[in-house]
């Protein structure tokens, strides 16, 4: 729990936090303030005589007393808003006045290097030129995408480059406890490795970047050591690649690059706020196995749009819906193109900014 230290601290440091952004606010302004970090300046640009919405973009599906514990610390601050938006439904937290309460999921901006169209051979020229395709000769040394340059290598562990004709089978995320890798690897090498010939690919932030986070090069280490104790055929067809992140743009087009390659995307987390990279995958046609739970849930419909998996540490159900869509192209393709037409209709950035502007026109119109 907070206590009375640590909650002068907060405050005195948002004071401070508040004096400088004054001097570039107007009373009347419409102030966005975002996740719980920010929420002791609500009270002040209310003072200030701004409109304010405060927005969270994270939640748990079961608050527990911490989550609770911290709910009780900042409702003062939070409640104090003129609006406040939550992802989900299940997120808001209790004691809020709800007519006061909207709910705007997130959404992906299709333009942008991580979803833009990518044709196949562009695809496989960026995963080739990056280290993770085998090319058969010389690797080419600098590649340029619509104006973005990739020439960084991703680290592969182990080192050998991926066959040019595999079949892929894909999870994106941090190094993270919650995103489950571990789980991924061993569900992956136990029941979809014996069944059907697919390779796993866990991709995840480049050396340089973990450094700098003692939790995520923790967990990166313990995947590299299990690694090592996997059956030697699963073992030679699971693949960590650490992507290059010192240029955010060439990231993201290889990430880019590397779901639109595979055959089937994976997101076996064990908790999620609401789990973009789904969407991300589902708005490049590809078939989605993944938790339900946290947002997740909000973006697939179970065997329309995606597979999900109920329990997420079911290794055994994880394991047989990968198989099934690697080995019926015809379903997954279906699932492909159903989840591309849902990220079409609900989470691209338009609806996004129309929610966003209805509640700002909203607040205007009731300060008159």
């Amino acid at each position: 729990m907070i206590n009375e230290a640590e909650r002068t601290e907060y405050e005195q440091t948002l004071a401070r936090n508040a004096e400088a952004i004054a001097r570039d606010i107007q009373p009347r302004d419409v102030v966005i303030l975002h996740d719980p970090q920010t929420a002791g300046l609500v009270p002040f640009f209310v003072r200030y005589g701004c409109r304010v919405i405060w927005r969270c973009h994270i939640g748990v599906d079961q608050p527990n007393e911490v989550v609770q514990g911290a709910w009780r610390f900042l409702l003062p601050q939070v409640a104090a808003a003129h609006a406040t938006v939550f992802s989900r439904r299940a997120y808001v937290w209790e004691g809020l006045d709800q007519p006061r309460v909207d709910i705007i999921p997130p959404a992906i901006d299709a333009f942008a290097p991580k979803n833009q169209e990518l044709d196949g051979q562009t695809v496989a020229a960026i995963l080739r030129t990056t280290g993770i395709l085998s090319d058969g000769a010389a690797g080419q040394p600098r590649l340029e995408v619509s104006g973005l340059s990739v020439e960084r290598t991703t680290d592969l562990f182990p080192g050998t480059r991926l066959p040019e004709d595999a079949r892929l089978t894909v999870q994106v995320s941090r190094w993270d406890r919650l995103k489950d890798p571990l789980g991924v690897m061993e569900g992956f090498a136990q029941f979809v490795a014996p069944r059907v010939d697919s390779h796993l690919i866990l991709a995840g932030p480049g050396a340089s970047t973990v450094a700098d986070d003692p939790e995520e090069a923790g967990v990166l280490r313990e995947v590299e050591d299990r690694w090592h104790h996997l059956p030697p055929a699963a073992r030679d067809r699971v693949h960590l690649a650490r992507l290059p992140m010192d240029n955010p743009q060439e990231n993201a087009i290889i990430v880019n690059a590397l779901q639109r390659r595979a055959q089937v995307v994976v997101q076996k987390s064990l908790g999620e706020g609401f789990g973009l990279t789904v969407a991300e995958a589902m708005w490049k046609g590809r078939p989605v196995v993944a938790s339900r739970v946290g947002g997740i849930q909000d973006q697939i419909e179970h065997d329309k749009t995606g597979l999900l998996i109920d329990d997420p540490h079911d290794l055994d159900a994880f394991g047989a819906a990968v198989v099934s869509l690697i080995s019926d192209p015809a379903v997954a393709d279906r699932l492909g193109a159903e989840a591309k037409r849902r990220v079409q209709r609900q989470f691209l950035a338009p609806r996004l900014l129309m929610q966003q502007a209805n509640l700002i026109g909203r607040l205007l119109q009731s300060a008159k």
